[in-house]
């Protein structure tokens, strides 16, 4: 088949994640995939296998930008492509056009958010062939679409990119002061944003403190908002708790697998989730998970098997949760084991990029 994957997105999150994975794995499946992206937004490094004449720079802006749409529609009838995929909200709108003025070509969005989409989205994609939801929550938050245009296909990770490195901790300490070779690393990743915890975290990390002195904090992920006023708000608050050198705001971390196999717990505190990707990266890591009840982590983790689920919003009962599974060295090992179960079977992303070829397949034959 001939794939056009469509992502206008500048920096690399989870759903990023997601079309790097899916491109390239059906590239080695031996379909022809093309990409359209944003010449700066770092993908094109991540799609290495796929020829340059593959790749269409996406260079205006804006939600319905008619110079894309007609670029799009031309690249796509001239090579005769069989299924357009958009993956954010952004290019929803810009794919379905495309695929109208080309007059070919099966439509397909990726829902990453539980947010739900405005009214002019979901009237424009009413007739979208198929709608993939990263997680059975996400499907759910669906409204204004044919369920039987839904097809749940959960996110999917390389495993052999995540396995615990044995200098995974030394490369880390170039990043931070604190000593960590007599520490507890326990960390969290995701970007800074009130909904990801990151304060909740903050607060168990200081009453942790008060117990232990062997443990120290690392927070990964990079400020989104235009005025960095999230990432202030953490770092007022750390200084306010007297947690200098205790918890440490690393930004961006290009090489996540690596940070995760430093670690000894993950922590997700979510209030709201829509799958939890750094929850199934931990896991394949070697690293036990403490997370709260959000969405996506219900799907992953089953509590006090897989790993420890909490309520959110209670800094004192994770800052209990994480005090008493550091001092219990066989539990961590039993839910990584049971949890590294689930992820081969579940959330490899051999099953993610099957589950999407036969769901194209599907599409293209009309069954």
């Amino acid at each position: 088949m001939k794939i056009l994957q469509i992502c206008s997105a500048r920096t690399i999150g989870g759903g990023e994640k997601h079309l790097v994975d899916l491109a390239n794995g059906l590239h080695g499946r031996g379909h022809e995939v093309y990409a359209a992206i944003r010449p700066d937004s770092g993908l094109r490094a991540e799609l290495q296998p796929l020829p340059e004449q593959n790749i269409l720079p996406l260079q205006a802006q804006g939600l319905l930008n008619i110079l894309n749409a007609f670029k799009l529609a031309q690249f796509i009838r001239e090579r005769e492509v069989d299924v357009i995929h958009g993956h954010i909200a952004h290019d929803y709108l810009l794919a379905a056009l495309a695929a109208k003025l080309a007059g070919r070509g099966k439509l397909v969005i990726t829902r990453h958010v539980l947010f739900q989409l405005n009214e002019l989205h979901t009237r424009m994609l009413k007739r979208v062939d198929r709608v993939i939801a990263v997680s059975q929550a996400v499907a759910d938050s669906l409204h204004g679409f044919d369920p039987t245009r839904i097809t749940v296909i959960h996110n999917g990770i390389d495993l052999s990119r995540f396995n615990r490195g044995s200098a995974a901790s030394e490369w880390l300490q170039s990043f931070i002061e604190s000593d960590l070779r007599r520490s507890f690393l326990v960390g969290m990743v995701g970007h800074l944003a009130p909904i990801k915890g990151q304060e909740e975290f903050i607060r168990a990390a200081a009453i942790v403190g008060c117990q232990r002195s062997d443990v120290v904090f690392v927070v990964a992920g990079e400020d989104k908002s235009r005025t960095g006023a999230n990432r202030q708000r953490l770092e007022r608050l750390i200084k306010d708790l007297g947690l200098e050198g205790r918890v440490h705001l690393l930004g961006w971390v290009d090489d996540v697998p690596r940070l995760l196999s430093a670690l000894d717990l993950l922590i997700s505190p979510s209030r709201s989730e829509p799958f939890g990707l750094s929850i199934v990266e931990a896991i394949a890591c070697g690293v036990p998970v403490i997370a709260t009840r959000s969405e996506g982590a219900l799907e992953i983790l089953e509590d006090d098997v897989t790993g420890k689920l909490l309520a959110s919003g209670h800094p004192d009962e994770l800052a209990a949760a994480i005090v008493s599974l550091l001092e219990d060295e066989e539990k961590r090992r039993r839910f990584v084991a049971q949890a590294l179960e689930v992820v081969r079977e579940k959330f490899a992303v051999e099953s993610m990029v099957r589950a999407t070829e036969q769901l194209y397949e599907s599409l293209a034959t009309g069954e």
